[in-house]
């Protein structure tokens, strides 16, 4: 018997830097993974800017199976990358057997991405089990794993308005900032993240006819996402300032703390006030002009202090989410529910198929006291064939029901149940993985 495993390190887990580190390999990391033990089946890697993935097929007849998948993915981690297993510690999550299924039918829906519902990533998971395919590490299961997982894909898109609800946070919020602003060409901008939801936010100003957009990262990533989008990088230096000068601040990082607070415009107001005493002899910052502040982080990225600010005011996931479209809203767990559903199905057929040995095994060992009794017959004289026509019926009758409890049990988790009593009842032993290999390769 197989099982699968995933290890697991994205944006939920692990830094930017470190996952960044993951994305550029020296060498595939899926054949060093394959090769590390001769119970690892195959494995498929799935290696983006906010992601890395190996799912790993293993050979069950050890009990440290899963351990021994986790070292693997490691080890090949660390002689790609460089990047060594301590390093790792507390950035990566493991998952086995029917989670596996459901975790990649979420990533491939793109329910697990920075930005919820984006496509980019559904090209991604098929494109990491082409490359593997050429590298020769894929397996059957995997196969199955990484094809149902795309047909879980579309069916999430073509059922449901998760490829809108996403991108919808930062429309919402944006719409619910144009009640307030008259003419976007003149609002000064600061865009805090360089994310994918970063990306979008920036799509999304331009449409409404924002010019001045600036940028800043808490990670240091601004100059290389504002040369690439055409935006002015913010230092770490500047950053305070840069928000009292901004009539609106959006915020969309993933960092787990507070990137902009109420001390931050206190800095920067006192940074501005110097350098306009500095160059005039004066201060004429208004500190009671009306700014805006939008917060897209999870977690929250704006300390909530920010809105006793003067002038200052607020606008936060919560209440963009009570603007949400209805169907949009609902779009998330509608999602869910189908990729459980795909999972349960994708399971369903993984336990019939493990039972196959099981149930192969026991109408070989039938047929075979079925074709010496008949032989019997056929020595002693069985005109026109009647009676051997008979037994085989009756095999075929009495077969049916233990081949569809089989199933049943399979699909209940019991499979081991119905293995065990062939060997009580009939002194038939399953060598299970030899033979669903067989069964599955020939599928």
């Amino acid at each position: 018997m197989n099982v699968l495993l995933c290890v697991s390190a994205s944006h939920k887990t692990a830094s930017f830097e470190l996952l960044e580190r993951l994305s550029v390999p020296a060498a595939p990391i899926a054949p060093l993974i394959a090769e590390h033990d001769e119970c690892v089946q195959g494995a498929v890697v799935v290696a983006t800017c906010n992601r890395f993935e190996a799912y790993v097929d293993m050979d069950e007849p050890v009990t440290a199976a899963v351990a021994v998948g986790v070292e693997a993915t490691l080890s090949a981690i660390e002689a790609a990358t460089g990047v060594p297993a301590s390093e790792l510690e507390g950035a990566y999550t493991v998952l086995g057997g029917g989670e596996v299924a459901e975790h990649l039918f979420s990533v491939a829906s793109g329910l697990e991405s920075v930005v919820v519902g984006e496509g980019e990533i559904a090209g991604q998971v098929r494109r990491a089990l082409t490359q593997s395919r050429q590298l020769g590490t894929t397996s059957a299961e995997l196969e199955r794993l990484f094809q149902r997982a795309s047909e879980a894909q579309r069916g999430v898109k073509n059922s449901t308005a998760i490829g809108r609800a996403g991108r919808s946070l930062v429309r919402l919020g944006l719409e619910l900032a144009s009640s307030r602003i008259a003419d976007w060409s003149t609002q000064r901008v600061l865009l805090v993240g360089t994310g994918a939801y970063a990306a979008a936010t920036v799509a999304a100003l331009r449409d409404q006819g924002a010019e001045n957009i600036s940028v800043h990262s808490p990670s240091g990533r601004a100059a290389k996402f504002a040369a690439k989008h055409g935006l002015r990088a913010v230092s770490a230096e500047t950053f305070p300032a840069a928000v009292v000068q901004a009539d609106l601040v959006i915020t969309c990082t993933t960092a787990e703390h507070h990137v902009l607070s109420a001390a931050t415009y206190a800095a920067g107001r006192g940074a501005y006030e110097t350098a306009v005493e500095t160059a005039a002899g004066s201060c004429p910052v208004d500190h009671t002009s009306s700014r805006l502040v939008i917060d897209l982080g999870l977690p929250r990225n704006v300390d909530p202090d920010v809105a006793t600010v003067p002038g200052v005011d607020l606008l936060d996931l919560e209440t963009i989410r009570l603007h949400a479209p209805l169907e949009e809203l609902q779009a998330t767990d509608a999602a869910r529910d189908l990729v459980r559903d795909a999972a349960r199905r994708f399971a369903s057929v993984g336990e019939r198929k493990n039972i196959t040995p099981a149930v192969v095994a026991l109408r070989a060992h039938v047929f075979g006291v079925l074709d010496t009794e008949i032989a019997r017959v056929r020595a002693r004289g069985d005109e026109g064939g009647q009676t051997e026509q008979a037994l085989r019926h009756l095999v075929g009758v009495l077969l049916h029901t233990p081949t569809t409890r089989a199933h049943e049990l399979a699909e209940a988790g019991r499979a081991d149940d119905y293995v065990d009593a062939l060997s009580a009842l009939f002194g038939i032993e399953v060598s299970a993985p030899e033979i669903v290999r067989d069964i599955a390769d020939a599928g």
